[in-house]
């Protein structure tokens, strides 16, 4: 049987979808690309915003138009919050939320063909959690690792602690065996995901400690964070980027750069402590690349509101945003506060912020001309092998060698689009 997957959302979302289509293979079903034909076709859902809903949608009609026989099972975070909705969709046979879907080989055994959408969407137990099979993927050079997931922080604007339940975090040794498991895999960089993933715990064990063991294992050459919030960050973290094989890189949610606005998304800190806050990890840390979210047009959010925003971000040491257009949610608070900003206020505004993080992205590669990084290189396209460099910078070489999952010293000499094109060093 031929079943093909596509994943929506986050990095979190591809490292579930992994480990889900190893389960597949693994149960004798053949894996194709998600254009091919299939008999079974699965999409990971996202619901952060209403745009990850819409982008649901389009998958369902897509598959119906290029694969019309094929079922549909839609799985995680939108399947868990909106299965009403979804069930309503042509040809959607599963819907699978976020506690069983990692069991989906099982549920699809159970319920192979139901005529109509059968929905499986339980309560989201609170409690430390194992991954039977590894999000080993063949297809990516560096390796997704799943800490923890949920949520206790409840933001006004999100409802990710609905959809994803509330904070836990995986068995401190399980974590260890997939590490083991990658490096045998050949993976160098393990990025460590999760929802929340500073406020790790279990047993006694900490992020750091996470960080400590991976640091010990042979074989692996770095380790990357990804998205997690100013808050949970611990501070003697700063000492060990750049000095082991903790990559100098950070991506922690600013959302406004107005106190008014954070309050009233009840984030947890003041655009005084998020400043605090980086500009320790830079004076600590040198070339560290700092990213950061945006949320434009939350509820009540004005003009002063917005052109604070904009100044803080033009002022701090922050070297990219993504930028995201608020999204009414059905259960989070926000949808019942404020005024409704208009959306082509919103989308001057997001473009806006857009440009001033490409600017800065260059301001930061530009800093970095004339200095020899080591790059991790994935791919070679266009004549050119292309890698990253820890702080995440994207570099591009000219070379005969194979540098596929290789390090390798480059010395960064001109801009060349959305990265960097250097030189290998001899």
């Amino acid at each position: 049987m031929k079943i093909s997957f596509y994943t929506l959302g986050c990095r979190l979302n591809q490292s579930e979808t992994a480990s889900i289509r190893n389960s597949f293979e693994a149960g004798g079903y053949t894996v194709v690309g998600f254009e091919e034909p299939s008999d079974i076709a699965v999409i990971n859902t996202c619901t952060v915003t209403e745009g990850g809903d819409a982008d649901t949608r389009r998958l369902v009609h897509r598959v119906n138009r290029l694969n019309p026989k094929a079922r549909i099972a839609l799985v995680g975070c939108q399947a868990q919050v909106q299965k009403e909705r979804l069930a309503a969709l042509p040809n959607v046979r599963w819907i699978v939320g976020n506690q069983k879907k990692m069991d989906l080989v099982d549920v699809l055994r159970r319920y192979p063909d139901p005529v109509q959408a059968e929905v499986i969407t339980p309560t989201i137990e609170r409690q430390p959690f194992t991954i039977a099979v590894s999000s080993v993927d063949d297809r990516h050079t560096r390796a997704n690792i799943k800490v923890q997931d949920g949520c206790d922080f409840f933001c006004s604007f999100c409802e990710i602690p609905y959809a994803r339940g509330r904070a836990r975090s995986r068995v401190f040794e399980d974590i260890i065996k997939e590490a083991r498991v990658f490096v045998q895999a050949g993976r160098r960089e393990i990025v460590l995901t999760g929802i929340n993933i500073g406020t790790y715990s279990h047993e006694g064990k900490a992020l750091m400690d996470v960080i400590a063991a991976l640091e010990g294992i042979s074989g692996i050459d770095r380790i990357r964070i990804s998205s997690i919030e100013p808050t949970t960050i611990p501070l003697e973290m700063f000492g060990c980027m750049g000095q082991d094989k903790l990559c100098r890189y950070l991506h922690i949610p600013l959302q406004s750069g107005h106190d008014d606005v954070l309050s009233a998304m009840k984030r947890k800190y003041t655009t005084g402590e998020f400043s605090h806050f980086i500009r320790s990890a830079q004076a600590q840390v040198p070339q560290i690349c700092i990213g950061t979210d945006v949320i434009v047009g939350f509820p009540g959010e004005t003009d002063a509101h917005f052109e604070a925003t904009e100044a803080f971000l033009r002022q701090e040491p922050v070297h990219y945003f993504h930028v995201f257009s608020y999204s009414q949610r059905q259960m989070a608070k926000s949808k019942d506060m404020g005024e409704v900003v208009a959306p082509q206020t919103i989308n001057k505004r997001s473009q806006i912020l857009r440009d001033l993080s490409q600017r800065k992205r260059r301001m930061f590669y530009g800093s970095l001309i004339g200095t020899t990084q080591v790059v991790l290189f994935e791919e070679q396209k266009g004549g050119f092998w292309t890698g990253l460099t820890d702080n995440y910078v994207r570099v591009k070489v000219r070379s005969d060698t194979d540098l596929h999952n290789q390090l390798v010293p480059v010395r960064l000499e001109k801009m060349d689009g959305q990265g960097i094109q250097g030189e290998v060093v001899e």
